[in-house]
């Protein structure tokens, strides 16, 4: 059973992959993080919002997107977007699956969102007029509700 697998392509607020470490830690993902990051590991926002999990998760760095998907070479790709007509949940997920995101600030790049490795684009559902959702509260929806249709394995 391979893990799944949370990207973020660009991540620059701190306490947000603070909270991502945490979420890794606490559903068995991995989380990869593509440069360049707006941060360095060092700074107290990452420390005090991943709290004592940052030996508990596992936490990949990568230079570019193509080398992070490399590394994950046999996964399906899906690219978290406002710009999908797919929902999160109408996916059938599976182990090994790669949940991409994108920066805090802009969201995806079209050119990321539409990379050959991506299987496909899906979106949250949120209320009209509304812009977009913080980074780590996307990734934990789409993210736990991987794992729930996968049966929660390994959760107590």
């Amino acid at each position: 059973m391979r893990p799944l697998n949370i990207i973020f392509d660009n991540p620059v607020i701190p306490g947000n992959t603070g909270n991502a470490i945490r979420l890794a830690a606490n559903t068995g993902a991995v989380l990869h993080l593509v440069e360049p990051l707006g941060f360095n590991f060092d700074d107290k926002h990452v420390k005090r919002a991943g709290l004592d999990y940052h030996d508990l998760a596992d936490v990949q760095i990568h230079k570019y997107l193509d080398a992070c998907l490399a590394a994950l070479p046999d996964a399906r790709v899906f690219a978290f977007t406002t710009q999908a007509t797919t929902f999160y949940q109408d996916v059938a997920y599976e182990w090994g699956d790669a949940l991409l995101f994108g920066t805090e600030p802009t969201g995806l790049p079209e050119e990321h969102s539409h990379h050959p490795r991506v299987t496909d684009r899906l979106r949250i559902p949120m209320v009209a007029g509304r812009r977009s959702m913080n980074l780590t509260n996307s990734a934990s929806v789409a993210v736990f509700e991987a794992w729930r249709q996968l049966g929660f394995a390994g959760g107590i």
